[in-house]
């Protein structure tokens, strides 16, 4: 055997040997990650909010044009409610609860809570026929501000689309996480999932009948925050496959069928001078959803037809282009181990993609099948496997030995990108932080003195590396699209 193999197989046993040493509180993380969620609220505070140094924020929302929009989430450190990763974060959150829900313990009524937040907003986000509230909040002004929710006293407008100016994928993904938390609110409440159920079937129909991406009718203030990449074929798709799943109504089933083709051309956009290329089954997020399909999809055909196309080939093929050993890997890897993908918010891909690949390894499971990529066979308990590696390093199996989730572990980061966080809580300094009187706190060197227990940054780069810094926001900087898969990740790996 020659130097470089010896080498080659001490690395080998090294991460053997490290990934048996690393032993993280699955639970503890857990509860964490929902915990996250109530940080994150807007609106009016229940009297069991435990994330105390919030308060209630944007009372006012949509009452300038006569609509109740109080409630629903921060997406990320802003004041700003975009409810297209919302409405995404949400499906996910749902999509959890139904594989995982059995593992969570005490904390799936924290759990369901996090969804209902969600879901109340959506309601009414959706409660005018013909409209569609896709976001609150001026993105401009609010990120020209440093200051708390409970402060802000920039414009809070409200955004919709509508026949005249159509956005599908916003209504389409709101429609999926209406379909989604009906299932999960089926056994619990079944007036409120029927009525969940009953607003996804006619948020669909709209966003199917008047399509068009709301990039073209809203873009000026989607853009360049949550612009839509990749399309809205793949959102009609997802809606039309979770309302499948929650009504069985045949109709939906033929939709996802006729149209899947839709998704097999790679669509390519010039976005604000800039070209991007998005749509292939290799990809999952809050804008591409077509990884996801295949496998939400894959669940449904499995047992009946296992080699029903295209779905179970491009959800094999998706693995394939995952797995390090692959001879298909797309995704780069650190180092450390950590999956990377280029853009910003890296710890989005990680956490998604894992999701999907322990989801998948029990439908495989059931189905008695393997992946073949290439000559390497891939199993579910390989799959798993990669998806723990990932989970391990952002609670701190990583060359830093630091958490990337705030409260979890002895080193997580202390700067993260976020405007309540950072500021005094009004349990500190009750009288009001205009818009620029944030500033000194974004700027200092101090720790944020409200800690946003759970949430989980952007993350480090490529080489393993992290800015604790507020100003570096594409690394600091905590999202509900990242907590949202973690959170049936940590579920799963609670319990096995």
């Amino acid at each position: 055997m020659s130097q470089v193999q010896w080498l080659l197989v001490l690395v080998a046993m090294t991460m053997v040997v490290a990934t048996k040493v690393a032993s993280h509180d699955y639970g503890d993380a857990l509860s964490k990650s929902i915990l996250f969620f109530e940080g994150q609220r807007s609106g009016k505070l229940p009297p069991n909010q435990r994330m105390t140094w919030r308060k209630d924020s944007a009372l006012r929302d949509g009452f300038d044009i006569g609509v109740d929009l109080v409630g629903g989430y921060y997406d990320a450190g802003d004041n700003v409610k975009f409810n297209f990763p919302m409405a995404f974060s949400t499906t996910i959150l749902a999509w959890s609860v139904l594989e995982f829900g059995n593992s969570m313990g005490s904390d799936l009524s924290n759990a369901l809570d996090a969804i209902k937040w969600a879901t109340d907003y959506f309601l009414k986000a959706t409660s005018i026929p013909g409209f569609v509230y896709a976001q609150v909040g001026d993105p401009y002004a609010d990120h020209n501000c440093w200051e708390r929710p409970e402060d802000m006293d920039t414009p809070r407008t409200s955004y919709a689309v509508s026949k005249q100016f159509p956005g599908s994928e916003v209504s389409a993904e709101i429609a999926a996480a209406l379909a989604a938390s009906s299932l999960v609110f089926r056994a619990i409440d079944l007036e409120y999932s029927a009525r969940l159920l009953s607003r996804a079937r006619t948020v669909f129909e709209f966003a199917n009948q008047y399509q068009g991406s709301y990039n073209d009718g809203i873009g000026r203030w989607v853009c360049p925050f949550y612009c839509d990449f990749s399309g809205y074929q793949d959102e009609l798709l997802w809606g039309a496959a979770w309302l499948y799943r929650a009504s069985k109504d045949s109709n939906y089933w033929n939709y996802v069928v006729e149209n899947i083709h839709n998704l097999e051309n790679t669509v390519v956009k010039n976005i604000n001078g800039f070209s991007y290329s998005g749509g292939s089954y290799a990809e999952f997020g809050w804008d591409t959803k077509h990884a996801g399909i295949s496998i939400l999809v894959s669940n449904l055909v499995m047992n009946s037809n296992p080699n029903f196309s295209p779905f179970i080939p491009n959800a094999d093929k998706f693995v394939c282009t995952v797995l390090p050993e692959s001879p298909t890997v797309s995704v780069q890897y650190s180092p450390g181990g950590l999956l990377f993908k280029p853009g910003g918010s890296n710890l989005q891909h990680p956490t998604a993609l894992s999701f999907l690949l322990v989801v998948y390894a029990r439908y495989l499971s059931q189905g008695n099948r393997v992946i073949h990529c290439g000559g390497v066979v891939a199993t579910p308990a390989r799959l798993i496997q990669v998806a723990r590696g990932q989970v391990d390093y952002i609670l701190g199996s990583n060359p830093l030995n630091m958490s990337y989730m705030v409260g979890y572990g002895k080193k997580f980061p202390q700067r993260i990108h976020h405007r309540g966080s950072s500021l005094p809580s009004i349990n500190q300094q009750p009288g009001p932080i205009d818009c620029k009187g944030g500033t000194p706190y974004f700027s200092s060197n101090n720790p944020n003195p409200n800690l946003l227990i759970g949430a989980v940054v952007g993350g480090p780069d490529i080489k393993d590396s992290y800015n604790d810094s507020r100003a570096d926001f594409v690394q600091s900087e905590p999202t509900t699209y990242i907590n949202a898969p973690l959170v049936g990740l940590l579920a799963y790996f609670k319990t096995h």
